[in-house]
């Protein structure tokens, strides 16, 4: 590599960005982008996010962080993200390190390199990162001259496959966690880097890997997950915020100098659902709800057309339809709004006539598509799966869409679901036949009527009820899938599905123990990049780095837990009690839905008491206000 002074890097970087496909993802500048005085402040974090630029600028937790971090005036928080394969080449061969997009310097010259895990396809993408930076790629090989490597997101749920790679895990939602970290450090930046660590795991939602043993069975299950340094806790409890009407939101985001992903005003209403979906990972971690009101909402939107020009604005949310105080904010948005062309969305709709109704208010400005997500094609394996639609509703949902003058809509399923039959996968297709029928004698026109159907495979994910639950093997997906086609054929329909191999990959990293890292590295060295990029991913390079190192990932991704395994992220408590999952599980098996907690009796899921008894607490929410369970104000 040739020898580049640090001064010089940013000249280096202008010099490659004509040969680069996308020069804006390395450009920097941005309107509202914040360049703080390097020199002069204590403490420099990097905001990793291990994937394009636009698709980490269309991550709202990356705003939310990046405005609450450089709000101290002790600290700053600049961002790099992945580069893609023709900038990486060219970094390469001039020996240019990565660079951040504020001040462009060496990412190893900051104090915290903070990785976002949104995404297990994404984790050979951090280890590249990690390279290209110039820090060594393991922990155990880092010392006093190097940043602390960090990890947070919903994926630090089950840390475990990066665990040899991240010095610490952030366990929870990050607008306070990341305020004890940054003083943690500031006090204990001159100790040993083993001390410094240690002062971090004593921080209640975060995982310090190093100072942990597992202990393996003879037949290769885990026998226990231990700490081996006195003092650090046995379960690391996830974080999260209590004061959401009150928290820091970013009103004045930076406005991305390209085309993103989600171009467009991100308000979040709420965080957290009670809807209790039992493959569910996000509806698990981000308990318990909380909600801001209306009025500081309406305030919020406010400032952000202001500050970003933004014309439109989507209600962000795991089910912003569920947000008790919608009608009086949806009022209030188009009062203040309509006027100045600018549109409101409403990115999760229920399978409900209400929410074709609302959507159908709401996009006067502007209108895009309908999507639904019945998950399944019958009602047992709804209520296996815990999903509260009836097919009456998914029916009047339909009728109403088109009545309102939709000519198309989109329906999500999941196929390898936990007791699938092929009736179900029949019911699918029956499903998306009926909603064909209503847009009929809706009066659709033949030419215009359209219905696609996304069918994803299910992957069991940690923490939720059915992280016991295996996946199924490659030839039932791809069997399942081609009995889908066959059954879709009607030229108004389109027939969508996930990439069998990639899902499978998922499947063995979320499931994962630290045994993986070994497998991961190797992939990342054969050259995996941007798995979940479908022009990137070669199965057969995994394959080899999974032969190479010794390691079944079927026995990762296909093995059915007993209620008595250790499983990989035990140590890890996102809040609900293992009673709860084993329940819930027990109730998905006989097909026994429970009732979503917001309206009926506590389901004792542990997060909001640990006792059943349903807390006098109500949500942020304006005239139509709901009782939420644990709500925190």
């Amino acid at each position: 590599m040739a020898s580049i002074k640090k001064r010089d890097y940013g000249e280096v970087l202008d010099g490659l960005l004509d040969r680069v496909q996308k020069p804006a993802r390395y450009a920097g500048g941005e309107l509202n982008s914040v360049r703080k005085d390097w020199e002069r402040t204590e403490v420099k974090i990097a905001f990793a996010f291990p994937d394009l630029y636009e698709v980490g600028m269309s991550h709202l937790g990356l705003q939310i962080l990046y405005h609450t971090v450089n709000r101290r005036s002790d600290t700053l928080m600049e961002r790099v993200f992945a580069p893609w394969k023709d900038m990486e080449g060219l970094m390469r061969d001039q020996g240019l390190l990565l660079l951040s997009l504020e001040s462009r310097r060496p990412v190893g010259d900051f104090d915290i390199l903070a990785f976002t895990l949104q995404y297990e396809m994404t984790f050979t993408n951090i280890l590249n990162m990690i390279d290209l930076a110039g820090i060594p790629l393991r922990s155990s090989g880092r010392g006093q001259g190097h940043p602390l490597v960090i990890a947070g997101g919903p994926c630090a749920f089950n840390p475990e496959p990066l665990a040899d790679f991240i010095d610490a895990f952030a366990i929870g939602e990050g607008e306070d966690l990341i305020h004890d970290i940054i003083d943690a450090y500031r006090a204990g930046r001159d100790l040993d880097r083993r001390l410094l660590l240690r002062r971090l795991a004593g921080i209640e939602g975060v995982y310090v890997p190093g100072f942990y043993r597992v202990r393996y069975n003879s037949d290769g299950t885990i026998g226990s997950i231990d700490p081996a340094v006195e003092g650090v806790p046995g379960k690391i409890r996830k974080r999260h915020v209590s004061g959401f009407e009150r928290a820091d939101y970013p009103v004045n985001p930076i406005v991305p100098n390209m085309g993103v992903v989600h171009d467009r005003i991100m308000l979040e209403v709420m965080r957290g659902c009670t809807r209790g979906c039992r493959f569910c990972q996000a509806g698990s971690i981000y308990r318990p709800v909380r909600e801001k009101s209306p009025e500081t909402l309406i305030h919020q939107a406010g400032q952000l057309v202001k500050n970003t020009g933004y014309d439109e604005i989507s209600l962000v949310s795991l089910s912003s339809a569920d947000y008790s105080g919608l009608k009086p904010l949806v009022r209030g948005l188009l009062n203040r709004l309509e006027g100045m062309g600018v549109g409101v969305s409403l990115p999760s709709l229920r399978v409900d006539a209400f929410s074709v109704d609302l959507a159908k208010e709401i996009q006067r400005v502007r209108r895009s598509g309908l999507t639904f997500a019945p998950e399944a094609g019958t009602q047992r394996l709804r209520d296996v799966i815990n999903k509260g639609v009836t097919e009456k509703e998914f029916l009047e949902a339909v009728s109403a869409a088109f009545g309102a003058g939709w000519h198309a809509v989109k329906l999500y399923f999941m196929i390898g679901l936990p007791t699938e039959t092929r009736e179900d996968l029949d019911g699918i297709a029956r499903m998306a036949l009926l909603a064909l029928k209503k847009g009929e004698e809706a009066g659709v026109g033949r030419g215009r009527l359209r219905v696609t159907v996304s069918v994803s495979s299910f992957v069991p994910k940690s923490q939720t009820p059915f992280q016991w639950e295996p996946m199924n093997t490659l030839e039932e997906i791809k069997e399942k899938q081609r009995y889908l086609k066959n059954l879709l054929k009607d030229k108004r329909m389109a027939f969508k599905w996930h990439d069998p191999e990639v899902s499978f990959l998922e499947g063995v990293l979320s499931r994962g123990d630290r045994r993986l890292s070994a497998a991961l590295e190797r992939a990342w060295r054969l050259g995996s990049r941007f798995d979940g990029w479908s022009e990137c991913f070669d199965f057969g390079t995994w394959l080899k780095a999974f032969e190479d190192t010794g390691i079944d990932p079927r026995w990762y991704a296909h093995r059915r837990y007993t209620y008595g395994d250790v499983l990989p992220w035990d140590h890890i408590d996102a809040g609900l009690s293992r009673e709860f999952l084993v329940r819930e599980h027990s109730r998905a098996m006989e097909a026994v839905p429970t009732p979503d907690c917001r309206g009926g009796r506590c389901p004792a899921c542990g997060v909001c008491t640990g006792a059943g008894a349903k807390p006098e607490i109500f949500a942020a929410g304006g005239e139509d206000r709901a009782p939420l369970p644990g709500q925190l104000l």
